[in-house]
């Protein structure tokens, strides 16, 4: 590419006139490139060519052929807010270099979201829905108290909404959300912000000038202060795989440290993905997997069991969502497929609860068995998903203090472990020309 014409980004911040320095580049360019209603809030001169912004590509080769052609002036391409949150100039930077770009940001519609609703937002966590499925923003907004979702078509406050009201609406779970509307962000005659339930969301027509959506836990909404912004980057002091008595759990039934560090390896929850715990019983790996960031559905059909579940996520400040019921029944009720499952427990249902897990998982399902008879038929379960399956057994045993300030070992119960994860699509085959 000949030539080193710069290309001015410049963002217009939310509802902000063009400043002087950004109305000279205008008038001073070869080329400006920019939404329909940018360029007609902006002095462009006539004999200046314009592009309007609608898919990106035909606007990027539009750029690449003025560099090429030696076009008369630089190059000025208008975005909203800051260009480079979620905007256009990674697209530019990949094309033409990041140091051809001269970016002078303005104030983002997120930025403006919170400040609007009055909140600081360095220990929020931002996830766009534009033209992005919409499932990882609701697994964000389940799992964490502070979100903002970038909206777009088809993944506004109406379907986001509607995916989150019918979370428990208890003292304990993620359905005590609400969520802040702001809608034509720095227009002084049509800019609204509204605080909603998700249920009176989803029942709404918003129209198209909604570009952000805050998502909160009204109680810890505020948030302490952070020293490294966005969300945690996994659990807090303590790590995981914590110890049995960092969890309320019945006669030791509870899946061992030792185990869970390897199920939790396995299943790798992260922010953004749904994990099933099934047959959850003290919910200590519902709970690790929350405190990674993954939203968790932990089921399980004793009433002690999900009230001790909901206090062990309550005394570790995570948030996870409590089925009273028996699986495979109960799966049937859960709308939204997992990323990945763990299955506890036993019992002659165990292999269809496997199955139904393993049908459903996008990525993988891990199953913890103390009975050698019941691994046959789990392994079948799996591998007769479509699941790629492996295991172990594990068998460990721990430092035991003894009379005379000795040690000896203390053997665990040995338990295995299976695992099987979904081979991943075949690639399309390519066209020859």
């Amino acid at each position: 590419m000949s030539g080193t014409t710069r290309i001015t980004v410049i963002g217009t911040g939310t509802g902000a006139p063009l400043g002087d320095e950004a109305r000279a580049a205008v008038a001073g360019a070869g080329l400006v490139v920019g939404g329909r209603r940018h360029l007609a809030a902006a002095p462009v001169p006539d004999t200046v060519e314009q592009v309007t912004l609608g898919p990106l590509a035909p606007a990027l080769e539009a750029i690449a052929r003025h560099l090429d052609g030696g076009g008369c002036g630089p190059v000025v391409v208008l975005a909203s807010g800051d260009p480079g949150f979620f905007g256009i100039v990674r697209a530019l930077a990949e094309r033409f270099g990041g140091a051809r770009l001269d970016v002078r940001p303005g104030v983002s519609s997120v930025a403006a979201a919170w400040a609007r609703a009055g909140l600081p937002w360095d220990d929020a966590v931002v996830v766009s829905a534009h033209g992005r499925a919409l499932r990882t923003a609701v697994n964000v907004c389940r799992a964490h108290p502070k979100v903002a979702v970038l909206t777009g078509p088809g993944a506004g406050p109406a379907e986001l909404g509607a995916a989150l009201a019918d979370e428990p609406a208890g003292p304990d779970g993620p359905g005590r959300r609400v969520l802040v509307v702001a809608r034509a962000l720095g227009d002084s005659d049509a800019e609204r912000i509204e605080q909603v339930s998700p249920a009176e969301a989803a029942a709404r027509d918003w129209g198209e000038a909604v570009s952000v959506v805050l998502c909160l836990d009204p109680a810890r909404a505020p948030g302490p202060a952070r020293t490294v912004a966005g969300p945690p980057a996994g659990p807090a002091a303590g790590g995981w795989a914590l110890p049995e008595d960092a969890f309320a759990h019945r006669d030791s039934m509870i899946t061992k440290a030792e185990v869970r560090a390897l199920a939790l390896a396995r299943l790798g929850p992260r922010l953004g993905e749904l994990v099933w715990d099934v047959g959850a019983g003290s919910g200590s790996v519902a709970v690790e997997c929350a405190r990674f960031g993954a939203a968790v559905v932990a089921v399980e059909k004793s009433a002690d069991g999900v009230g001790r579940i909901r206090a062990n996520a309550a005394a570790h400040g995570v948030d996870v969502r409590v089925v009273h019921g028996a699986a495979p029944g109960a799966l049937a009720g859960l709308a939204d497929d997992p990323d990945a499952a763990f299955v506890g427990g036993g019992g002659v249902d165990l292999p269809d609860v496997v199955a139904a897990c393993a049908r459903r998982a996008r990525r993988t399902v891990v199953v913890a068995l103390a009975a050698l008879d019941r691994v046959p038929a789990a392994r079948a379960a799996l591998a007769g998903a479509g699941l790629d399956v492996d295991g172990v057994l594990l068998q460990s045993s721990r430092l035991s203090p003894l009379p005379g300030d000795v040690t000896r070992l203390a053997a665990t119960n040995p338990v295995f472990l299976l695992w099987g994860v979904r081979p991943p699509a075949p690639a399309a085959e390519g066209v020859s020309l």
